[in-house]
């Protein structure tokens, strides 16, 4: 089993709902600050480096050799495709530097929207074929995950222009926050209520 498999759904919860709840309390607390980072985000080539260089290492140790160890422990059995791997393994650090210096718009968005991709895997493997009904709070959140990150990915400039909307109105910005928030509560509720022993 790899180790997606084995994350439990209390756990993977607990982590998303106190995600969500911290960084919409963040929203809703320093609207200002937040608001200014985020317009800022989509052009901000280095934090953009840093995402993609996080988002490329974490896919570069799926296709790792199978083994003991840290550098081991998310290897993962691509099937018909794991000789692939060796290839693989040369050209995810190659792609790291030419991403980073090619990629001159967007860079940022596109590697959230890589990252995102990448999480939204163990988050539904935590929650598959689970008996609570309330764990379609997770992979609900993971799919939305999913398509944003995709339109992030190939269509950057839809963040700008959801941004631009997000903040175009104080109780919008506000309203948003608050759902995010909620959302958050509700999957802390859920886990700490429903989701023990799974």
């Amino acid at each position: 089993m790899h180790l997606y498999e084995r994350l439990p759904l209390y756990g993977t919860g607990l982590v998303l709902g106190v995600w969500l709840v911290a960084l919409h309390a963040v929203m809703l607390a320093k609207p200002e600050p937040v608001q200014k980072f985020l317009k800022r985000f989509p052009r901000d080539k280095q934090i953009g480096q840093v995402l993609l260089a996080i988002g490329l290492l974490w896919f570069w140790l799926l296709v790792a050799k199978p083994g003991k160890g840290i550098l081991h422990a998310l290897a993962m059995d691509l099937g018909e495709f794991n000789p692939l791997k060796n290839y693989l393994r040369i050209l995810v650090p190659l792609a790291i530097i030419g991403v980073g210096i090619a990629v001159k718009e967007f860079l940022a968005v596109r590697a959230l929207g890589l990252l995102g991709l990448m999480a939204a895997a163990p988050l539904l493997d935590a929650a598959f074929l689970k008996d609570p009904q309330s764990r379609l709070l997770v992979p609900t959140y993971a799919f939305a995950m999913i398509i944003a990150s995709l339109y992030f990915v190939g269509m950057p400039y839809l963040f700008r222009d959801a941004v631009t909307w997000a903040t175009a109105s104080q109780k919008r910005w506000q309203v948003l926050s608050a759902s995010g928030l909620a959302y958050g509560v509700a999957v802390i509720g859920c886990a700490l209520m429903f989701w023990k022993g799974y």
